[in-house]
């Protein structure tokens, strides 16, 4: 069986030996970089499974990095390793596309838990794109297993957490979802987000939707959010 390929990228030469001898450990290829322009150069000319990026980096920063691995592939999980006293570095991070963040210091454990939860969910959608991926959302048509929502005026390719929220909400619509109850669904776990990290990417889906006006996604107050759609969602 083909190994995972991360891209690893972090300047502090201590922690990036350790982390990466333990990931190979627990059976990853890795590819570590120091900075950020060896890390877009790498990234160019290697295929990867997921990315995880400092944000404090030489050359390059963590975030001007995702930007741009984003414009290229908007699929690739990334996840972020922030200092846990800034906590706007998180919002940022997750407001560009980044998928999630992990504040330092980590466990190895904590760390492969959070790989694992994308990995398991990138090998469900290779094997499984079957027609019943496929569902419409108002006028949108959403492929669960490419990440793609699309209508008639083009086509735009969710991040893997994007998709998986907008697939809680479609299978849950109608209903009051709480904050916990959504971070459990979607992220496996209620204490690595918070609920203002949360907010980004309902912010993110009601910007991907926001041309259908027959679709919210309300907060309810002191809950969480309901999704509702005017047309009902249909297989297709």
């Amino acid at each position: 069986m083909k190994k995972p390929k991360l891209l690893y990228v972090e300047d502090d030469v201590y922690l990036s030996f350790v982390t990466v001898d333990n990931l190979e450990q627990k059976g990853y290829e890795v590819v570590h970089c120091k900075d950020g322009k060896e890390a877009l150069q790498c990234f160019r000319k290697q295929g990867f499974d997921l990315c995880i990026l400092d944000v404090m980096l030489p050359k390059l920063d963590g975030f001007e990095l995702a930007r741009k691995i984003r414009e290229t592939n908007p699929e690739i999980p990334i996840l972020f390793l922030t200092a846990k006293s800034l906590k706007e570095d998180r919002i940022t991070g997750l407001s560009i596309g980044g998928d999630d963040y992990i504040t330092k210091p980590f466990s190895i454990e904590e760390l492969t838990l959070r790989i694992e939860i994308f990995l398991k969910r990138s090998r469900i959608n290779i094997t499984d794109t079957s027609e019943v991926n496929k569902m419409r959302v108002g006028r949108y048509l959403f492929d669960r297993a490419t990440y793609t929502l699309s209508d008639g005026t083009g086509q735009a390719r969710l991040t893997p957490m994007e998709a998986e929220l907008l697939r809680f909400f479609c299978n849950n619509r109608n209903k009051v979802l709480r904050r916990e109850e959504i971070l459990n669904a979607v992220w496996g776990n209620d204490t690595y987000l918070s609920s203002r990290s949360l907010d980004v990417f309902i912010s993110r889906l009601r910007k991907h939707l926001r041309r259908d006006e027959q679709i919210r996604i309300s907060n309810v107050h002191r809950m969480g959010f309901i999704f509702q759609v005017e047309e009902n969602e249909r297989a297709v």
